[in-house]
């Protein structure tokens, strides 16, 4: 009988999880932006993330970019904007499963959703106009992250941008999808600790 339990204990241990942690993620990062209103009109982007994931699977985020130059076209092309910018700042989800681990090597791949501020500006030469639009935007999209040792990886990243409707004239706010949207591609180094 004894030996019966002693059997049970030993496979109970076994077959237990190890002990989770959480992890806290850091990511400066750079890339590209394309499709949708970006097409024919790619531009450089940069920006950064904080993170956090309860035992590596569920987690948030804080994710912000910059996007200069984002309505201009490429070179050689006929200029009317002195300067143009997208900003993001968006709160998101984070869903993903660490493969080999949350410590050592492992690559971890992940889903991302969330919402948050997306701001378009757009001034003329000799201050004809200026355009600065403020509203809520919603972005998805995932990406995988490559641990090489316990704090150090690196992160390639695809998200879909869109903004949500403007106010209404009648002050009523529409929840539905605005008519901006673009994706972007990103890749950084990912400390995390």
């Amino acid at each position: 009988m004894f030996k019966k339990y002693a059997l049970m204990a030993a496979l109970a241990l076994v077959l237990a999880p190890g002990a989770a942690h959480a992890d806290w993620l850091f990511t400066p990062n750079l890339g590209t932006t394309f499709g949708a209103d970006a097409k024919g009109n790619e531009h450089f982007t940069y920006g950064a993330s904080i993170g956090w994931m309860g035992a590596g699977i569920v987690g948030w985020e804080a994710d912000l970019s910059y996007t200069p130059e984002f309505f201009e076209p490429g070179d050689g092309d006929f200029d009317l904007f002195d300067s143009s910018n997208v900003i993001t700042a968006m709160g998101n989800v984070l869903l993903g499963v660490p493969v080999g681990g949350q410590t050592g090597g492992g690559f971890r791949p992940y889903f991302a959703g969330g919402i948050g501020l997306l701001q378009r500006e757009i001034s003329s030469d000799n201050a004809l106009f200026n355009i600065n639009n403020n509203e809520f935007g919603f972005n998805v999209g995932g990406g995988v992250m490559g641990f090489m040792t316990d704090h150090v990886g690196f992160r390639g990243d695809l998200r879909y941008t869109r903004s949500l409707e403007d106010p209404q004239e009648d002050n009523e706010f529409d929840i539905g999808v605005g008519n901006f949207d673009y994706w972007r591609g990103t890749a950084g180094v990912t400390f995390r600790w």
